[in-house]
């Protein structure tokens, strides 16, 4: 655990890490809010999927062969990976430590599963879980994928699993407009930031 606290104890840095179920428009958020705050710096998930059409490896994702990813847990690199319908995602903890210890902000954009190992691990974060504003808005979402029924049925169960573990989360963001869920998540940010004990140590020249 010391390993972990020291990763994000350094100045007023800190760490938000997103989650939802597949379909919600998570990713669409991040990108957008990232947009609005270029201060904070965007972790850059392993996965061993296929790009989709306009994804940048190290930008969208680091896109890896399957032997690699397992070659990576087994060397203890990740600070949380998940299996998700065949694909393995992966957070690098070597780059997460680097980036926190260095004072940056960082966002996350990572499964549930994973999410909860991270908040394991690294408590000090700040977790937000997105919700899709109805199921039958999900599935209307899953449908615009063009996903077979057989495969969103599973993603439909899935999401149902993953909506009962949002009593962890800290924050929950109803994405029923986008412009609104970007301004949430970026009122989240910008409250975080002047959370007393990140500005514990401006207010010592205060306080003597």
């Amino acid at each position: 655990m010391a390993a972990a606290e020291s990763a994000h104890s350094a100045g007023s840095s800190l760490f938000m890490v997103v989650s939802a179920p597949s379909g919600t428009g998570k990713t669409t958020i991040c990108r957008e809010f990232l947009n609005l705050c270029p201060g904070i710096r965007f972790s850059v998930s392993s996965t061993t999927r296929p790009p989709r059409p306009g994804e940048k490896d190290g930008v969208d994702y680091n896109f890896i062969t399957e032997s690699a990813f397992r070659e990576q847990i087994k060397a203890g690199a990740f600070a949380e990976w998940a299996e998700n319908y065949g694909c393995y995602y992966g957070t690098s903890k070597e780059i997460m430590h680097s980036l926190l210890g260095a004072g940056c902000d960082l966002l996350l954009d990572i499964e549930p599963v994973g999410a909860k190992a991270l908040k394991k691990n690294y408590p000090g974060g700040v977790f937000v879980f997105v919700l899709p504003p109805s199921l039958e808005a999900l599935k209307v979402r899953l449908n615009r994928r063009g996903e077979i029924p057989e495969v969103m049925q599973r993603r439909l169960g899935n999401a149902m699993d993953e909506i009962k573990e949002i009593v962890w989360y800290d924050y929950i963001i109803i994405n029923e407009d986008l412009q609104d869920s970007v301004d949430c998540l970026r009122s989240i940010y910008i409250a975080e930031k002047c959370r007393r004990e990140r500005l514990a140590e401006k207010m010592g020249h205060f306080l003597g």
